[in-house]
């Protein structure tokens, strides 16, 4: 039975990363400092033998007692309101829990992931993205706690690969939707779907031109674990490129939800990316890999997913003004 160490499981991408490992019968180490994470997303795994949990912060000292085979590191503040409202962490999560991580994988002989994202690619002069775009970031603006923390966690990665030799991988990974989003996290599906059922305006910042390119998250599941387990060790963009508009998703959402809301604008944030599509030429070619799942049908599962929760889960939200940026 192959062992896998997931941080940030308890997040939105690690719980159903926790979920493919399981189905494919390994043994599933769970590490999260429920920081931005959530046990609802994991309770379900909580009994099974193949499945433990470490409650632990990766930016301290990290042992994990047996063989490893595999590391995946996805633990990282992922949104505006969070990486704005906790900048350290992030940086810490993404310098000192990487170096942490792939001293571990060094000694485990494991074979190490990061999860990098689009966003080091900042606001790009090249549309679509290829890997070999090197990005254009604001290093001292308000997102660049969260942009250079994942360029750094690529960088190292690519040193330790290049100086011990370590088997690593890297998938920048695009917007990504589906069910276990939170509510309050600032991206913009969730926060349309949350205004929307809570009988509000929709939210727009700027004039809505911005695009967003959006991967359901069984097809990025699908993805990251193909890049897993090939041979491939540059980074390689996993996302959906199908492009749009938020003025014209916003419209989809309205019409998806039933709602006659209206679409207010407010001031674009600094840095945030007017384009952001992937290319995945080299997903599709090396790894066979291209999204299936319509955003249509994705859209419909992430909505019955939202209508669950709970009224008080439903009108939790931080800062409200900001409840929407238009990044994911």
């Amino acid at each position: 039975m192959k062992r896998v160490l997931i941080t940030g499981a308890a997040g939105f991408l690690g719980s159903h990363l926790c979920d493919r490992f399981i189905q494919e019968g390994c043994h599933v180490i769970a590490m999260d400092n429920m920081i931005t994470g959530d046990l609802k997303n994991i309770e379900h795994l909580f009994h099974l033998k193949n499945f433990e949990f470490y409650n632990h912060d990766v930016t301290t000292f990290v042992h994990v007692p047996g063989d490893l085979d595999y590391i995946l590191h996805f633990a990282s503040p992922a949104s505006p309101i969070d990486y704005l409202k906790i900048p350290i962490q992030t940086l810490k999560v993404g310098a000192l829990g990487t170096h942490n991580l792939l001293g571990l994988a060094k000694e485990k002989n494991a074979r190490f992931m990061i999860a990098s994202t689009s966003e080091i690619y900042g606001d790009p002069l090249v549309h679509p993205q290829t890997e070999e775009y090197y990005g254009n970031v604001n290093t001292i603006g308000p997102r660049g706690v969260y942009d250079e923390a994942k360029r750094f966690q690529e960088s190292i990665t690519m040193a330790y690969h290049r100086f011990h030799g370590l088997d690593t991988r890297i998938v920048r990974i695009f917007n990504t939707y589906g069910p276990r989003m939170r509510l309050n996290d600032g991206r913009v599906i969730p926060a349309f779907m949350g205004q929307a059922l809570r009988g509000e305006d929709l939210t727009v910042f700027g004039d809505g031109s911005q695009t967003r390119s959006f991967c359901f998250v069984e097809d990025e599941i699908e993805g990251i674990y193909r890049l897993l387990m090939s041979d491939y060790t540059m980074p390689m963009n996993i996302g959906n490129p199908h492009e749009i508009t938020i003025k014209d998703f916003a419209e989809e959402i309205i019409k998806l939800t039933g709602t006659d809301q209206k679409i207010i604008y407010k001031p674009l944030p600094k840095d945030d990316p007017m384009q952001r599509q992937p290319d995945i030429s080299k997903a599709k070619e090396i790894l066979g890999w291209e999204p299936k799942v319509g955003r249509e049908e994705g859209m419909k599962k992430t909505f019955d997913y939202f209508k669950s929760l709970t009224q008080d889960e439903l009108t939790k939200t931080e800062h409200r003004d900001f409840a929407q940026h238009n990044r994911m």
